[in-house]
Protein backbone atom coordinates (compact mmCIF):
# COMPACT_ATOMS: atom_id res chain seq x y z
CA UNK A 1 0.00 0.00 0.00
CA UNK A 2 1.22 3.53 -0.73
CA UNK A 3 2.37 5.49 2.31
CA UNK A 4 2.92 9.11 3.16
CA UNK A 5 6.64 9.91 3.22
CA UNK A 6 8.22 10.81 6.54
CA UNK A 7 10.56 13.79 6.44
CA UNK A 8 13.41 15.00 8.60
CA UNK A 9 11.64 18.36 8.58
CA UNK A 10 9.32 19.84 5.97
CA UNK A 11 8.69 18.82 2.36
CA UNK A 12 9.92 21.16 -0.37
CA UNK A 13 7.25 23.85 -0.51
CA UNK A 14 6.71 23.67 -4.29
CA UNK A 15 6.15 19.90 -4.35
CA UNK A 16 2.57 18.74 -4.09
CA UNK A 17 1.72 16.15 -1.41
CA UNK A 18 2.43 12.65 -2.64
CA UNK A 19 2.55 9.03 -1.52
CA UNK A 20 5.25 6.46 -2.09
CA UNK A 21 4.92 2.83 -3.07
CA UNK A 22 8.58 1.90 -2.95
CA UNK A 23 11.28 1.66 -0.32
CA UNK A 24 14.34 3.83 0.29
CA UNK A 25 17.48 2.00 1.41
CA UNK A 26 20.72 3.85 2.15
CA UNK A 27 24.18 2.34 2.48
CA UNK A 28 26.43 4.51 4.65
CA UNK A 29 30.02 4.31 5.80
CA UNK A 30 33.42 5.89 5.36
CA UNK A 31 35.60 5.70 2.25
CA UNK A 32 36.93 2.22 1.53
CA UNK A 33 34.26 0.20 3.33
CA UNK A 34 32.90 -1.37 0.14
CA UNK A 35 29.66 0.58 -0.14
CA UNK A 36 29.59 0.65 -3.94
CA UNK A 37 30.28 -3.08 -4.16
CA UNK A 38 27.47 -3.86 -1.75
CA UNK A 39 25.02 -1.54 -3.51
CA UNK A 40 25.76 -3.29 -6.82
CA UNK A 41 25.34 -6.75 -5.28
CA UNK A 42 22.12 -5.76 -3.54
CA UNK A 43 20.70 -4.23 -6.72
CA UNK A 44 21.41 -7.41 -8.64
CA UNK A 45 19.85 -9.59 -5.93
CA UNK A 46 16.71 -7.44 -5.68
CA UNK A 47 16.19 -7.47 -9.44
CA UNK A 48 16.44 -11.26 -9.43
CA UNK A 49 13.70 -11.24 -6.79
CA UNK A 50 11.48 -9.29 -9.18
CA UNK A 51 11.85 -5.74 -7.82
CA UNK A 52 12.39 -2.63 -9.90
CA UNK A 53 15.47 -0.87 -8.54
CA UNK A 54 16.93 2.61 -8.93
CA UNK A 55 20.54 3.10 -7.89
CA UNK A 56 21.82 6.56 -7.05
CA UNK A 57 24.64 8.02 -5.00
CA UNK A 58 26.53 10.98 -3.66
CA UNK A 59 27.70 13.50 -6.29
CA UNK A 60 25.93 11.80 -9.22
CA UNK A 61 23.34 14.36 -10.24
CA UNK A 62 23.29 15.47 -13.85
CA UNK A 63 23.23 19.06 -12.64
CA UNK A 64 26.19 18.98 -10.26
CA UNK A 65 28.45 16.01 -10.95
CA UNK A 66 30.87 17.80 -13.27
CA UNK A 67 30.90 20.92 -11.10
CA UNK A 68 31.82 18.92 -8.01
CA UNK A 69 34.54 17.04 -9.88
CA UNK A 70 35.97 20.33 -11.13
CA UNK A 71 35.87 21.95 -7.69
CA UNK A 72 37.55 18.93 -6.07
CA UNK A 73 40.25 18.74 -8.73
CA UNK A 74 41.67 22.08 -7.66
CA UNK A 75 41.73 21.21 -3.94
CA UNK A 76 40.54 24.73 -3.18
CA UNK A 77 36.95 24.36 -1.91
CA UNK A 78 36.25 26.13 1.36
CA UNK A 79 33.97 24.45 3.89
CA UNK A 80 30.80 26.31 2.93
CA UNK A 81 31.30 25.61 -0.77
CA UNK A 82 31.94 21.95 0.05
CA UNK A 83 28.62 21.75 1.91
CA UNK A 84 26.47 23.66 -0.56
CA UNK A 85 27.73 21.83 -3.66
CA UNK A 86 26.81 18.46 -2.17
CA UNK A 87 23.48 19.79 -0.86
CA UNK A 88 22.59 20.97 -4.37
CA UNK A 89 23.60 17.60 -5.79
CA UNK A 90 21.36 15.83 -3.30
CA UNK A 91 18.40 18.16 -3.89
CA UNK A 92 18.60 17.58 -7.65
CA UNK A 93 18.72 13.80 -7.29
CA UNK A 94 16.02 13.84 -4.62
CA UNK A 95 13.51 15.69 -6.80
CA UNK A 96 14.34 14.16 -10.17
CA UNK A 97 15.39 10.60 -9.30
CA UNK A 98 14.47 9.51 -5.79
CA UNK A 99 10.92 10.84 -5.48
CA UNK A 100 9.71 9.69 -8.94
CA UNK A 101 11.16 6.22 -8.38
CA UNK A 102 9.57 5.85 -4.94
CA UNK A 103 6.21 7.06 -6.25
CA UNK A 104 6.29 4.43 -8.99
CA UNK A 105 7.12 1.58 -6.60
CA UNK A 106 10.86 1.21 -7.13
CA UNK A 107 13.30 0.27 -4.42
CA UNK A 108 15.80 3.12 -4.30
CA UNK A 109 19.34 2.16 -3.29
CA UNK A 110 21.54 5.09 -2.46
CA UNK A 111 25.30 4.94 -1.99
CA UNK A 112 25.48 7.49 0.85
CA UNK A 113 22.60 9.66 1.98
CA UNK A 114 22.30 12.92 3.92
CA UNK A 115 24.03 11.32 6.92
CA UNK A 116 27.27 11.67 4.96
CA UNK A 117 26.77 15.44 5.02
CA UNK A 118 25.97 15.37 8.74
CA UNK A 119 29.18 13.47 9.43
CA UNK A 120 31.53 15.39 7.15
CA UNK A 121 30.26 18.77 8.25
CA UNK A 122 30.42 17.83 11.92
CA UNK A 123 34.11 17.02 11.46
CA UNK A 124 34.51 20.38 9.70
CA UNK A 125 32.97 22.16 12.71
CA UNK A 126 29.88 23.34 10.86
CA UNK A 127 26.78 24.22 12.86
CA UNK A 128 24.98 20.88 13.25
CA UNK A 129 21.48 22.35 13.36
CA UNK A 130 22.11 24.47 10.26
CA UNK A 131 23.23 21.38 8.34
CA UNK A 132 20.18 19.42 9.43
CA UNK A 133 17.88 22.27 8.48
CA UNK A 134 19.56 22.43 5.08
CA UNK A 135 18.59 18.80 4.40
CA UNK A 136 15.26 18.86 6.26
CA UNK A 137 13.28 18.22 3.06
CA UNK A 138 14.76 14.71 2.75
CA UNK A 139 12.72 11.56 3.30
CA UNK A 140 13.68 9.34 6.22
CA UNK A 141 14.90 6.03 4.70
CA UNK A 142 13.11 2.77 5.43
CA UNK A 143 16.50 1.23 6.15
CA UNK A 144 20.03 2.54 6.66
CA UNK A 145 22.85 0.01 6.49
CA UNK A 146 25.99 1.29 8.20
CA UNK A 147 29.17 -0.45 7.10
CA UNK A 148 31.10 -0.17 10.33
CA UNK A 149 34.88 -0.49 10.45
CA UNK A 150 37.86 0.46 12.62
CA UNK A 151 40.48 2.83 11.27
CA UNK A 152 43.24 0.24 11.63
CA UNK A 153 41.24 -2.16 9.45
CA UNK A 154 40.29 0.52 6.95
CA UNK A 155 43.79 1.78 6.13
CA UNK A 156 45.15 -1.47 4.56
CA UNK A 157 42.01 -1.79 2.43
CA UNK A 158 42.35 1.75 1.07
CA UNK A 159 46.06 1.29 0.32
CA UNK A 160 45.35 -1.99 -1.47
CA UNK A 161 42.58 -0.35 -3.49
CA UNK A 162 44.88 2.33 -4.86
CA UNK A 163 45.73 4.74 -2.07
CA UNK A 164 44.36 7.91 -0.52
CA UNK A 165 43.40 11.16 -2.15
CA UNK A 166 43.27 14.73 -0.90
CA UNK A 167 39.60 14.79 0.07
CA UNK A 168 39.43 11.26 1.49
CA UNK A 169 42.32 12.25 3.72
CA UNK A 170 40.66 15.50 4.83
CA UNK A 171 43.77 17.43 3.82
CA UNK A 172 41.78 20.67 3.76
CA UNK A 173 41.48 20.35 7.55
CA UNK A 174 45.24 20.05 8.21
CA UNK A 175 44.76 17.05 10.49
CA UNK A 176 48.20 15.51 10.00
CA UNK A 177 51.79 16.03 8.89
CA UNK A 178 51.28 14.09 5.67
CA UNK A 179 48.61 12.35 3.58
CA UNK A 180 48.74 9.14 5.63
CA UNK A 181 48.47 10.83 9.04
CA UNK A 182 45.71 13.11 7.83
CA UNK A 183 43.77 10.17 6.39
CA UNK A 184 44.00 8.21 9.65
CA UNK A 185 42.91 11.18 11.76
CA UNK A 186 40.16 12.31 9.39
CA UNK A 187 38.66 8.86 8.91
CA UNK A 188 38.81 8.22 12.67
CA UNK A 189 36.84 11.43 13.23
CA UNK A 190 34.29 10.40 10.59
CA UNK A 191 33.87 6.97 12.16
CA UNK A 192 33.30 8.57 15.56
CA UNK A 193 30.53 10.74 14.09
CA UNK A 194 29.00 7.80 12.22
CA UNK A 195 28.86 5.82 15.45
CA UNK A 196 26.96 8.68 17.09
CA UNK A 197 24.48 8.91 14.22
CA UNK A 198 24.05 5.14 14.19
CA UNK A 199 22.61 5.33 17.70
CA UNK A 200 20.55 8.45 17.05
CA UNK A 201 18.94 7.24 13.81
CA UNK A 202 18.91 3.49 14.48
CA UNK A 203 21.22 2.42 11.66
CA UNK A 204 21.59 -1.31 11.05
CA UNK A 205 25.32 -1.79 11.58
CA UNK A 206 27.12 -4.45 9.57
CA UNK A 207 30.79 -5.16 10.29
CA UNK A 208 32.73 -4.18 7.15
CA UNK A 209 35.88 -6.12 7.99
CA UNK A 210 34.24 -9.39 6.83
CA UNK A 211 34.35 -10.91 3.34
CA UNK A 212 32.25 -9.39 0.57
CA UNK A 213 29.90 -12.38 0.58
CA UNK A 214 29.47 -12.34 4.36
CA UNK A 215 28.60 -8.65 4.30
CA UNK A 216 26.18 -9.17 1.42
CA UNK A 217 24.40 -11.97 3.29
CA UNK A 218 24.01 -9.77 6.37
CA UNK A 219 22.61 -6.92 4.30
CA UNK A 220 20.13 -9.23 2.58
CA UNK A 221 18.83 -10.32 5.99
CA UNK A 222 18.18 -6.70 6.96
CA UNK A 223 16.51 -5.92 3.64
CA UNK A 224 14.22 -8.93 3.82
CA UNK A 225 12.88 -7.63 7.12
CA UNK A 226 11.48 -4.47 5.51
CA UNK A 227 10.33 -6.04 2.23
CA UNK A 228 8.46 -9.05 3.56
CA UNK A 229 7.58 -11.77 1.05
CA UNK A 230 9.75 -11.64 -2.12
CA UNK A 231 7.96 -10.89 -5.37
CA UNK A 232 9.58 -13.88 -7.02
CA UNK A 233 11.26 -16.92 -5.49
Amino acid sequence: MPEDPKYFGENLAYLKPYQIKGKLIAIEGTDGTGRSTQVALLKNWLEVQGYAVLETGWARSNLMQKSIELAKSGNIMDRMTFTLLYATDFADRFENQIIPALKSGHIVLTDRYIYTAFVRDAVRDADAQWIRNLFSFAIIPHLVIYLKIKTEDLIPRVIEAGGMNYWEAGMDLHMGQDLFDSFANYQSALIKEYDKLSKEFNFEAVEADKSVDEIHDKIKEKVKEILGTPKKK
